[in-house]
Parts: structure tokens; C-alpha cells; sequence
């Protein structure tokens, strides 16, 4: 049996790079996965990609997961596919700027994504990884803990999701998900 078979995963960011990557891997070992990103073209790459070389099933929904409308979605239609027991919190990437010349609007983007997303879809898939002794897996920066002037943006979001993600933790020691 392989490692992951009969679990599903729900990765944000899924379509590319470390999200693709991680989908792909969790497939490879038997995990059937949801994809959840903004661009509906790169989804069905992804899909067809994952398709191709595994014998998982692997469903996707287009939303902008920076807003709480695009999470709600995303998780409905993530457990109509099947009950997610593995979250992989993987969208968003911010931008580098000098500050203060950097505008608010990258900031608050920013957080809207890569923060605020992880922190609603953990809230909203929790009944299911709770009920299905779920793993969380919430992927930050190293500029969480080494804050750069010129990257003040990331490491504040890294940051505050690196901390979120150790409250989530002892959350999930009550709830008996990792």
C-alpha cells in the first residue's frame, strides 16, 4: 500500500511550483488531490500533469483565495470531491519593495492571500480534518525569522503565519489533528 492511499489533500496554490510540487508527490503516493488557485488554465495543467502520471483522482476549483467568498467555495467544492483529511496552505506570494516607498496595497494583498487564506481554509475544512484525524501543513518563508529591509512585506506575513501555525498546532493537539 502506498503511503498517502485513501486520503485526500486539498492544496492552495496547487496548480505551481511548491504547491504543484507538493499535490504531485501526495498523488505519487496514493493520495488523492484538490487543487484550489486563481487561474483555471493552470489548474487544468496541473490536472492533466498529475493525471497523466498517477492513478489518482485530482479535482480543482478556480477562486481568488484572498477573499473569504473564494475559501468558502473552494472548501464546499473541495468536500463534495471528498472528505479532506490533509490541508496543504501553500498560495501566495508577496512582493520585495524598499520601504516606505512600497504602497499599502501590497501589504494588505499580501496578507489577504497568503495569511488570510490559510487561516480561513484551516477553519473551514477543521470539522473535516478533525473528524478524519487530518494533518495541516501551512508553508511559510525563512524571512519569517530573518526579516529583511527590503522584503518587509513577506517577513511580516511569513511571520505571522510561522505563529498561527504554532497556535494551530496546539489546537490541533486538542482536536487530534496534526
Amino acid at each position: 500500500m502506498r503511503r498517502f492511499e485513501g486520503r485526500t489533500a486539498f492544496i492552495s496554490g496547487g496548480s505551481r511550483g511548491i504547491g504543484f510540487a507538493c499535490a504531485h508527490r501526495l498523488a505519487a503516493e496514493g493520495a488523492d488531490v484538490f487543487l484550489a488557485a486563481a487561474n483555471e488554465e493552470n489548474l487544468a495543467d496541473a490536472r492533466r500533469k498529475i493525471e497523466e502520471d498517477t492513478d489518482c483522482a485530482v479535482g480543482t476549483h478556480a477562486a481568488d483565495l484572498s477573499l473569504l467568498s473564494g475559501c468558502e467555495a473552494a472548501a464546499k467544492s473541495a468536500l463534495e470531491f471528498g472528505p479532506v483529511d490533509i490541508l496543504i496552505n501553500c498560495a501566495g506570494a508577496t512582493k520585495g519593495g524598499i520601504f516606505p516607498r512600497q504602497p499599502d496595497e501590497e501589504m494588505i494583498d499580501g496578507f489577504a492571500l497568503k495569511f488570510h487564506g490559510a487561516v480561513r481554509l484551516s477553519r473551514l475544512l477543521w470539522p473535516s480534518l478533525k473528524k478524519h484525524h487530518g494533518n495541516v501543513v501551512n508553508i511559510s518563508g525563512g524571512f519569517a525569522r530573518t526579516p529583511d529591509a527590503d522584503f518587509m512585506v513577506g517577513g511580516a506575513v511569513n511571520a505571522a503565519l510561522a505563529n498561527f501555525s504554532k497556535a494551530l498546532a496546539a489546537k490541533g493537539l486538542e482536536d487530534d489533528v496534526n
